[in-house]
């Protein structure tokens, strides 16, 4: 072999390694997949959801990224339906290979994820918005081996807030009307007992299935118990359909929403007019800094208002997971999984949202010290369940905006909760 050849051939192997190197530290970079419902029932608030995590992620490439990579965010949607959401899942794990899933607003759609793909793939899966308590029950059980968290509080919290809303107003013959899934199932009874508990009386409890063109039925038999007032537990698409035929048949104005209609869209849809005397739940977020930042770079990237269900929660399970990403030893699922309490350290180094916020926690965590994530939220830690607990709030409509009318706080929470004995 000649000189020249010798050098062609060290060459050409050299630009291989080269090659190979570089395509390992790519397949080595993290990828982040989502599971969220950006079409179908809940599509009108899955993807402005989407939006808060995008932020979230955004902000910690601007930062310096995970691990020294930018990133990606895999994202897919469920339409809405638990079957094509666990097909969304396997597709992530399988072909794109994420460390880790976020979203995940259906409860039948955690809990497919949870059961069919997350646990036996041992992926760590943070929803930003399913609230159902089967998934606390699995996880007593041990049927999670750890690796589901949320960053909502649960179905039990947001009965409570309804009880809560209903004895505020004085209404004393109250039916609730509830989509017929692991979602409404999870909060309808507890909300049945709680307003009970707390003096009121629910005239009837009345169950639909979603997806349908028309509730007229639904709607005459709840109207038949002679409430005077409705709590509405549904998903946007249907409720705004349900809040129609409730008001056109004569319905009374005094309608307590939940958290899923919290949403601007869903007023124009029924109609404001409709709506002066209407109430809704949702969960509170915190009035401090961290939300304050949240709040003015969500507007300043998506100009609009960061209002509405699921953002605030959205945003921290993106961002506390990229969080314990980085703090992981490595990038596979047990080492993830265990690194997303390390990064709620309260001894830690307090860090918070936005690009300086996210890069100090980055920084420390490459330094190797511990830290505490405040989020969006505010401050949270993951319990043993991987769930969390939080305030919750009152909102109405006021001037064409959705203003909160009333914050129940955490302490108060804690002891309605005692007084229901949920």
């Amino acid at each position: 072999m000649t000189a020249l050849n010798r050098w062609c051939a060290t060459g050409v192997a050299a630009f291989a390694m080269l090659g190979s190197a570089q395509a390992l530290a790519q397949d080595a970079c993290p990828k982040l997949g989502g599971v969220l419902a950006l079409t179908g029932a809940q599509g009108a608030i899955g993807k402005v959801i989407a939006d808060a995590g995008r932020l979230a992620l955004d902000q910690v490439n601007k930062a310096g990224g995970v691990k020294g990579c930018q990133v990606e965010f895999a994202l897919r949607d469920d339409t809405s339906q638990p079957s094509v959401g666990v097909d969304a899942a396997r597709y992530l794990v399988d072909v794109q290979k994420v460390s880790a899933i976020v979203g995940l607003v259906g409860s039948g759609t955690a809990l497919a994820v949870v059961n069919s793909v997350s646990v036996p793939n041992k992926v760590p899966t943070i929803a930003c918005c399913a609230v159902t308590p089967t998934l606390t029950k699995m996880a007593q059980e041990g049927k999670t081996d750890g690796y589901f968290f949320r960053t909502i509080p649960t179905a039990r919290t947001t009965a409570l807030a309804h009880a809560q809303a209903v004895q505020d107003k004085g209404y004393k013959k109250t039916v609730i009307m509830y989509i017929n899934n692991d979602f409404g199932i999870g909060v309808a009874p507890d909300a049945k007992k709680a307003i009970e508990k707390l003096g009121g009386k629910v005239v009837d409890m009345v169950a639909y299935n979603e997806n349908q063109p028309s509730y007229r039925s639904e709607v005459n038999k709840a109207l038949a118990a002679e409430p005077d007032s409705l709590v509405l537990v549904g998903l946007s698409q249907d409720g705004t359909i349900i809040l129609r035929e409730w008001f056109s048949l004569g319905g009374t104005p005094n309608v307590i929403l939940h958290n899923t209609l919290r949403s601007m869209d869903v007023v124009k849809g029924i109609g404001e007019r409709f709506l002066t005397k209407a109430v809704g739940i949702d969960n509170g977020q915190a009035s401090g800094p961290t939300a304050e930042t949240f709040n003015k770079d969500f507007t300043a990237a998506y100009n609009r208002p960061a209002v509405g269900p699921g953002l605030h929660t959205m945003y921290d399970a993106v961002a506390v997971t990229l969080l314990a990403m980085q703090a992981a030893p490595k990038l596979d699922g047990p080492s993830i999984r265990d690194a997303l309490r390390a990064v709620q350290d309260p001894a830690g180094i307090e860090v918070g949202p936005g690009v300086e916020g996210l890069k100090k926690g980055l920084d420390a965590l490459k330094a190797g010290k511990k830290i505490r994530y405040v989020g969006a939220t505010g401050a949270f830690r993951f319990d043993k369940s991987g769930d969390v607990t939080g305030p919750m709030l009152i909102w109405k409509l006021s001037n064409g905006e959705i203003v909160t009318e009333k914050t129940i706080t955490l302490d108060q929470m804690n002891a309605l909760e005692q007084k229901v004995g949920l």
